[in-house]
């Protein structure tokens, strides 16, 4: 089976320039829980359980890109007090509790008291089912993976705790139970991110957004990051210094990748012009040379500069060097929206894209709406080859110089906007939709045919009413369940418009 993560690094690697960053390995604890009973009545029985918890892990390996740390079987309580500073001082992302056989709540009473880690409870039997002709004390044993699921999920509320997330099915040739194993892995990878990440932050919001302004010490609180405050001139000054060594192979980086068609109607875009290929290539060369030293794994940005300032004409060039690096697993935010560059993140992590997005014009005939945004944008997720135009203007924004054009795949999309209430809290606004092929504008800007049920006017009115930021993460695929296991992990309400 193949993951997300790998589909998009494939697509990475189908569109050089593109390489994509060496994924992070989130650290997964694994126990199962067992009654210590049972071993003196049953013979041979808890070494066939051990055999099932080390399937369990083989099946977490083979998913790749996690780093895995086995506690063994938990079978009485004072083995599971025992276990509680182990897995404390562990490090973990996330714990997959294996429901080997029945187990008493004492094996799991004090971890779910102690422990902040999410804990995900597994019950996957051997047998799809008993035979029953044949059936025993010893077979129902092997097999009663969902017994203490309601005991477990009890304590854990009397415990003032949630109910953990559990995952039910066969340990053998059980493809849906492999794929929520996946997802938990996937999920473990972007948690582990959050809590590890360093964002760049250069300038602020444009000043009329109020609904983008966020207290960097807030979104360390609730996400993790840190958020580097980075100046303007560290990439200006890369950029003065920049050789032509550097920017020629980077100039053929780029037209290997992009297309570079006439321009059609709109009359602001013109062919890409030589001057802006030259510029968008030497800002490259210094953003490259700037997330490296300053160590970033993503960057929210937006600065003015002086008519005719080199600081002007890096800052609004930013878009190819910064697109080209969110497809490589770097997400670039413009408009210094700290809130989206997270919602990328996550998106990128999950390995479903996340493009920096909002809703452009309605089409009533077709009843869809464009989702776009000019700017820096996923290529990695594009249909087909993006574009390249030469813009005269940045619609809203100064400067001028090369634009990115394209459409999301299509298929299936999701949509994250993270926005902040009156409260001061974050929400999770999400929701699921298609990308259909047709028309866009040729406007130098992505724009992807967004159709939503059960109408575009009903969708949006319900989207707007639960107070969303204008920009918003998309990413490919219907993943808004995933996403929203991560907000109740993170502790941030979240809201599926459907």
């Amino acid at each position: 089976m193949k993951n997300n993560t790998a589909v998009q690094g494939e697509a990475a690697e189908n569109l050089l320039p593109l390489r994509h960053r060496k994924q992070s390995k989130a650290r997964i604890g694994v126990f199962g829980v067992g009654y210590f009973k049972y071993w003196s009545q049953f013979d041979g029985l808890l070494d066939q359980l051990l055999q099932k918890q080390e399937a369990l892990l083989h099946k977490i390996e083979a998913i790749g890109d996690v780093e895995i740390l086995d506690f063994g079987l938990i079978d009485d309580a004072t083995k599971a007090y025992e276990l509680v500073p182990k897995l404390k001082g562990a490090n973990l992302d996330l714990i997959f509790c294996d429901m080997l056989t029945y187990a008493t709540s004492s094996t799991f009473g004090i971890i779910i008291k102690s422990i902040d880690t999410p804990i995900v409870l597994v019950a996957l039997q051997p047998d799809k089912a008993l035979d029953y002709g044949n059936a025993s004390t010893y077979l129902q044993l092997y097999n009663d993976d969902i017994c203490s699921l309601p005991e477990f999920a009890g304590v854990a509320v009397r415990m003032g705790k949630k109910v953990p997330e559990m995952i039910i099915g066969t340990l053998h040739d059980d493809p849906a139970a492999e794929a929520e194993i996946e997802e938990y892995c996937r999920i473990a990878r972007v948690l582990h991110d959050l809590k590890t990440a360093r964002i760049g932050h250069i300038g602020h919001p444009i000043e009329a957004m109020l609904d983008m302004h966020s207290d960097s010490t807030m979104l360390t609180a609730h996400f993790g990051p840190h958020i580097v405050q980075c100046e303007a001139h560290e990439i200006v000054s890369r950029f003065r210094t920049a050789a032509d060594a550097e920017i020629d192979p980077v100039k053929e980086r780029i037209l290997d990748f992009f297309d570079t068609p006439d321009p059609v109607s709109d009359p602001i875009s013109e062919k890409l012009k030589d001057a802006d290929l030259h510029i968008s290539a030497q800002v490259t060369v210094a953003l490259e040379k700037f997330v490296k030293d300053k160590n970033l794994d993503a960057l929210a940005y937006y600065y003015d500069g002086e008519d005719g300032s080199d600081t002007r004409v890096v800052m609004s060039n930013l878009i190819v060097g910064n697109s080209l690096l969110t497809g490589a697993g770097f997400p670039m935010c413009g408009e210094s929206d700290l809130k989206t560059c997270i919602a990328m993140l996550i998106m990128e992590r999950l390995g479903i894209g996340g493009s920096f997005a909002e809703f452009h014009p309605v089409d009533f005939r077709e009843d869809f709406v464009l989702v776009g945004h000019d700017g820096p944008h996923n290529v990695a997720i594009a249909e087909g080859r993006p574009v390249l135009r030469s813009l005269k203007k940045y619609h809203g924004k100064p400067g001028f110089g090369a634009g990115v054009e394209f459409q999301i795949k299509e298929g299936p999309i999701t949509m994250l906007s993270i926005s902040s209430t009156y409260e001061g809290k974050f929400k999770f606004v999400l929701a699921e939709g298609e990308s259909l092929k047709g028309p866009i504008p040729p406007t130098g800007n992505t724009n992807t045919r967004g159709f939503f049920k059960p109408d575009v006017r009903t969708f949006l009115k319900r989207w707007m009413k639960e107070g969303p930021t204008h920009h918003f993460a998309l990413g490919v695929g219907h993943h808004a369940g995933t996403i929203q296991k991560i907000a109740n992990y993170l502790g941030i309400e979240s809201v599926v418009i459907n």
